[in-house]
């Protein structure tokens, strides 16, 4: 994208962080992109996921991840899992975590106060949420797979409704 004075703007970068990047993160990145790209922002705002840790690391998304997403309308199969590396805080303006345990080591991670500043739970955007903490699925069925990208979609529904007045260009 291109500002009026000719130079290029950056898109504004956000990383959904969980534990293994197979479950919640990546449902927010799906969900996230695609508010991003119903509002017609594709170009303004760019969304990735990750994990804390690295044993799913290359890996497609967990099946049920996949078929919760798929179920309402979403298409999860080009995710990779990858994990949160020191770079992603240069790389990103908004790291989202999924949890406290994910926003503490995160923190914990952070080099510096900067980094620290981009650091916020999901959870805290949706004013109807239960809680600050999207639970873990993967040891549920897949009733708790519908239950999770439920709470997903209402908080990154909020999220992206505060984000938008930022990224969208002036007319």
């Amino acid at each position: 994208m291109t500002a009026p004075t000719g130079e290029t703007l950056d898109p504004f970068r956000v990383v959904f962080v969980c534990t293994g990047n197979i479950c919640r993160s990546p449902m927010a990145d799906v969900v996230f992109r695609w508010f991003a790209e119903s509002a017609g922002l594709r170009d303004r705002v760019v969304s990735t996921s990750a994990g804390t840790g690295d044993w799913h690391v290359g890996e497609r998304a967990d099946q049920r991840t996949l078929d919760a997403l798929e179920r309402r309308g979403y298409d999860g199969t080009r995710h990779r899992a990858k994990q949160f590396g020191p770079a992603d805080f240069a790389a990103n303006d908004l790291i989202i975590a999924l949890d406290r345990s994910h926003e503490r080591i995160l923190r914990g991670w952070a080099r510096d106060e900067s980094d620290a500043d981009k650091i916020s739970l999901l959870l805290s955007f949706d004013a109807d949420a239960r809680g600050l903490d999207v639970p873990d699925p993967y040891y549920a069925g897949p009733g708790m797979f519908d239950e999770v990208l439920g709470m997903i979609e209402s908080a990154s529904r909020a999220l992206f409704r505060q984000l938008e007045p930022a990224i969208r260009p002036a007319s």
